[in-house]
C-alpha cells in the first residue's frame, strides 16, 4: 500500500515540474517576444527631420544686420538644425542670385532683408514657385504677397518719436533727413519724421538725401549739406551708422555744437556717444529679438501652422536720460 502511494506521488511530482517547466519557458518567449517588438518599434521610429534654412541681408556691414542673424541662429541650432547667412553687400542682381542659389540648395525657408523693396520681386516669385516659405524680415518688400510672413520693427513709430523729441527741445528748427530710399524700413522712418512736423511752419526739410545706411557714404553727403547751408540743428540719420556718420562730418567742420543728432537702431556706438552728449538720441530695435521672433514663425509655417502676416516688433527712444537702462554694451 505504502508503495503504490509512493508511486502516485511520484508521478503528480513529475507532471507538475513538466507543466512548470513548460509554463517557464512560455513566460520567456514571450518576454523575449515583446522585447523584440520594442526593438523593433524604436528601430522604425522616424529620425527627426533636419531643416536648412537659408538668409540674405542687404548688407553685413552693419552690425545690426550681423545682431539680427545672431538672433536667427540661436533658435536655428538650438533646434539642431542649420543656417547659411549671405551678404550681397548691398547689390540687388547678387542678392537676386543669391535666392536662386538656395532655391537650388533645397533649403526649407529663406530669411530675407531686401537690398531693394521693389527690386527683388523676382527672387520672391522664384521661392513662391519652388514651395519654399520667404520670412520678410526688418525691412519689408513691396510685394508683400509673395512672402509668408513680415517680422519688422514699428519702423513708423521710429520717425514719430525722433520728430516728437526733437518738438520738445526746440520750438523752431532747420532739419537735415539722411534717408535711403530703396529701404522700405528706412522709408517709413523719414516719412513718419515728415509726417509729424508736417503743417508746422516752425520746422522746415532743409536737405533730404541718401546715404544708404551707410557710415561711410553718409560722411561725404553731410559735408555737402554742411557747405550749402548756414544754419542746421537737427539731423535724423535713417539708422545709427548714418547718424554717426553725419556726427563725424560735423565734427570734422567744427559745426556739431548745439545740432541735435538723431539715429535708429539702438547700437552700441549709438548709444556710447549719446551717453557722452555727442549723439541727441536713436530709436532704439531690438535685432535679436526680431531674428528670434522670425526663427520661430519660420518653424511654425513649417508644422503648418497658421501666424500673422505682419508682425511688429516695438522700438524705444533711448536719450541721455534713460541710456543707463539700456547699457553700451551690446544689442538689445
Amino acid at each position: 500500500m505504502f508503495k503504490k502511494v509512493l508511486a502516485i506521488l511520484l508521478t503528480a511530482a513529475l507532471v507538475f515540474s513538466l507543466f512548470t517547466g513548460c509554463g517557464s519557458k512560455n513566460t520567456s518567449t514571450q518576454q523575449t517576444s515583446q522585447s523584440n517588438q520594442q526593438q523593433t518599434s524604436q528601430s522604425t521610429e522616424p529620425a527627426k527631420k533636419q531643416y536648412k534654412f537659408g538668409a540674405t541681408y542687404m548688407t553685413m556691414n552693419n552690425p545690426f544686420f550681423i545682431a539680427l542673424n545672431d538672433g536667427i541662429k540661436s533658435v536655428v541650432e538650438a533646434n539642431g538644425d542649420s543656417l547659411v547667412a549671405l551678404d550681397p553687400a548691398l547689390d540687388l542682381n547678387k542678392q537676386i542670385s543669391q535666392i536662386e542659389d538656395l532655391i537650388a540648395q533645397k533649403v526649407d525657408a529663406i530669411f530675407l532683408n531686401p537690398v531693394d523693396w521693389k527690386g527683388i520681386k523676382p527672387a520672391l516669385e522664384a521661392a513662391k514657385k519652388a514651395g519654399i516659405p520667404v520670412i520678410n524680415v526688418d525691412a519689408p518688400v513691396y510685394d508683400e504677397d509673395l512672402v509668408s510672413c513680415i517680422v519688422a520693427s514699428d519702423n513708423y513709430n521710429a520717425g514719430v518719436l525722433v520728430a516728437q523729441d526733437v518738438m520738445k527741445r526746440l520750438s523752431k528748427a532747420n532739419v537735415v533727413l539722411l534717408e535711403h530710399p530703396t529701404a522700405k524700413s528706412a522709408i517709413d522712418r523719414t516719412k513718419a519724421f515728415e509726417d509729424t512736423v508736417k503743417g508746422n511752419p516752425n520746422y522746415k526739410i532743409i536737405a533730404k538725401q541718401s546715404s544708404n545706411g551707410q557710415l561711410e557714404q553718409a560722411m561725404p553727403v553731410m559735408e555737402n549739406i554742411i557747405q550749402a547751408n548756414k544754419q542746421i540743428d537737427v539731423v535724423m540719420g535713417l539708422n545709427d551708422p548714418t547718424a554717426l556718420g553725419a556726427l563725424a562730418a560735423l565734427q570734422a567742420a567744427k559745426r556739431d555744437k548745439g545740432v541735435l543728432i538723431y539715429g535708429v537702431d539702438g547700437a552700441p556706438e549709438a548709444k556710447k556717444m549719446i551717453k557722452e552728449g555727442k549723439m541727441t538720441g536713436t530709436a532704439a530695435q531690438s535685432p535679436k529679438n526680431i531674428g528670434k521672433t522670425a526663427a520661430e514663425t519660420a518653424y511654425k509655417l513649417l508644422k503648418g501652422e497658421s501666424v500673422e502676416h505682419k508682425i511688429y516688433v516695438p522700438v524705444t527712444l533711448i536719450t541721455k536720460d534713460n541710456v543707463d537702462q539700456f547699457g553700451v554694451d551690446g544689442w538689445q
